[in-house]
């Protein structure tokens, strides 16, 4: 949607904007529906499911330090609380456990919802209240090491078993509402991610969100290239 400067002035005369909103939304000759959506996004909630744990301490104490919840399952939670940190279990707020061999764990309405549920919206809103959906901020993910199993020479079984369904998911859903949400889809990003919140504490804008998604969405794409090789070699 794009707002001319023109289409301000009817406005004005419709009385649709009162005088403070035209003074601020009629200097620029276009305004982009997504400039006005851009406001700032705080952290307050973040899940948590990583394969590889090294470097992510330094990372969990800057958003413990800075308020933020932890939402987390299996070895990551035990990993979180080993430094001391206070974990929600995603079973907790699923009602399920982990099941079929650690294969589902975080599929699940009140986790997706949570991360895809638009804040702006309200029908979203509505039913994230009616369903107890928690709002989830921030999702940090690491996948299963497919591509090094491979490598490994392991056996067909070992190698499916590290082909990741959750996290994948979860790095697609959070990408896709970068509106909102902020995903760090691998450990190459958890630097990046300390930096801004070094700079901006628990909080990001709409650029920092874009840039985690463009990054995400490169992620899922290798991921799922090196998944399709394998299988196109048997």
């Amino acid at each position: 949607m794009i707002i001319s400067f023109l289409e301000m002035k009817i406005f004005r005369k419709k009385q649709l904007l009162n005088p403070r909103d035209f003074l601020i939304f009629a200097v620029p000759k276009y305004i982009m529906y997504e400039e006005i959506m851009a406001a700032t996004k705080k952290i307050k909630t973040a899940l948590v499911s990583v394969f590889h744990k090294d470097g992510l301490d330094e990372l969990l104490a800057k958003l413990n330090a800075e308020g933020v919840k932890f939402l987390s399952t299996g070895g990551t939670q035990k990993f979180i609380e080993s430094l001391g940190y206070d974990c929600q279990t995603v079973e907790s707020v699923t009602t399920y456990p982990s099941i079929l061999g650690g294969r589902v764990k975080t599929l699940h309405p009140k986790v997706f919802g949570g991360i895809l549920g638009r804040r702006e919206n309200e029908g979203d809103q509505q039913q994230m209240r009616e369903y107890e959906i928690p709002e989830i901020d921030l999702v940090i993910v690491d996948l299963y090491p497919f591509e090094q199993t491979v490598a490994s020479g392991a056996g067909e079984a070992d190698i499916i078993e590290k082909i990741d369904i959750g996290g994948i998911s979860l790095i697609r859903a959070g990408a896709k509402n970068f509106n909102d949400v902020v995903i760090v889809p691998s450990k190459a990003e958890y630097s990046v991610l300390l930096d801004i919140l070094n700079r901006k504490g628990a909080q990001t804008d709409i650029e920092d969100r874009r840039m985690f998604a463009e990054r995400a969405f490169g992620v899922s794409s290798h991921y799922d290239t090196a998944i399709h090789n394998w299988f196109a070699k048997k």
